[in-house]
């Protein structure tokens, strides 16, 4: 990942980064501070956020909420809100055409009224995990770029009209743009031109005229083309009236590429607020290579701090989830050969450095 210089900030900006960062304060870049001895002993990450007026969110494996006592225990008190990881994509919901299934998804938003939690609907419109039948059908030409487009109206009023009032922020829009800033060159934009963007962020407020509507990428935690073209993108679609309500910074990092400081984060989520909109970080995780060791974990906390640090920078960042919360159920080995160990807890539940300096953030703000 290429960094980019930070614009500069405030005094009073940096001098809060300084209160609250352990490591700024004592002149270290390789240890995070522990949380102080005693001190919120036993309370949660939930119960801290709460004076931010923060939800403080994960991803959920299905399967694993179904079987493991102690995965599912943990997100009941843990978090204020969920993420469905993976059961209300596409081709989780809709496997055979016209035959949608929404058990598992419904098991979540059950699970989490019965925890006082708020659901994120992830999400209505990806290039990827799309159910078979329709990428064949694209590919084989039986499904027209007419047809797709009334599938997609479809697809979104469905969904959204299912889980109407049940979820308070949908990433409606999921990596449209790459990283050097263009749209995402993808089978809808293919078939259906740039306006399949609008389309849908108007298809789901219209299904669901008071859930929050997102846009969401990785790669756009700091200032860089690809998140400069976020903001060129919401001042087109504002200025046509399409109802965009926030951005979606995943925060998918690595402690092998290093990070941009808090404040830059900070810089970067207001020039989205001064847009109007809202901003959440959506996604958060930071992988390293394996083997761990201490350098390493100290340097995940790090990373770690630094978004939650430039989330309670300013105003109207309403959630902060992170992607999987412990390391027995993280995607990351799957997807990067060698890497993993991403999560604040490790494979037996136990806190790691990273959770430590998230609540050590979390108190010293309160």
């Amino acid at each position: 990942m290429t960094m980019s210089r930070a614009p500069a900030v405030s005094v009073l900006v940096a001098a809060l980064v300084l209160a609250l960062d352990p490591i700024a304060s004592n002149g270290s870049d390789s240890e995070a501070a522990p949380v102080a001895a005693g001190k919120g002993e036993g309370v949660t990450l939930r119960d801290l956020a709460r004076g931010d007026h923060l939800l403080i969110g994960t991803a959920v494996d299905m399967a694993a909420l179904a079987s493991d006592a102690t995965y599912k225990d943990r997100i009941a008190t843990e978090f204020s809100s969920v993420t469905a990881e993976n059961v209300m994509k596409w081709e989780a919901v809709e496997p055979q055409r016209g035959h949608p299934d929404y058990t598992l998804a419904d098991q979540l938003v059950d699970f989490a009224r019965q925890n006082d939690q708020q659901v994120r609907g992830h999400t209505l419109l990806w290039h990827n995990q799309l159910p078979a039948w329709l990428t064949s059908g694209v590919a084989d030409g039986s499904i027209t770029a007419t047809d797709l487009r009334e599938i997609l109206r479809e697809h979104i009023f469905e969904l959204v009209g299912h889980f109407r009032g049940k979820v308070y922020q949908w990433d409606v829009a999921n990596e449209v743009i790459d990283d050097s800033g263009n749209l995402r060159d993808t089978l809808w934009l293919q078939q259906l031109g740039p306006g399949y963007i609008a389309d849908a962020f108007r298809w789901a407020h219209q299904a669901d005229p008071r859930v929050k509507l997102y846009l969401n990428d990785y790669n756009v935690e700091g200032i860089s083309a690809k998140s400069t073209a976020y903001v060129e993108l919401i001042k087109q679609l504002r200025a046509e009236r399409v109802p965009v309500d926030g951005m979606g910074i995943q925060g998918h990092l690595g402690v092998q590429y290093g990070f941009y400081p808090a404040t830059a984060v900070a810089a970067n989520m207001q020039r989205f607020l001064d847009l109007g909109l809202e901003v959440s970080v959506t996604e958060a995780d930071v992988r390293m290579i394996l083997p761990q060791d201490n350098a390493k974990l100290q340097a995940q906390a790090q990373g770690y701090s630094t978004l939650i640090m430039g989330c309670l920078l300013v105003k109207r960042c309403t959630s902060f989830t992170v992607w999987g919360y412990t390391d027995k159920y993280s995607w990351v080995p799957g997807f990067f050969s060698g890497q993993g160990a991403a999560n604040l807890l490790d494979e037996n539940f136990q806190a790691k450095p990273a959770y430590e300096q998230m609540r050590a953030v979390l108190m010293q703000k309160g």
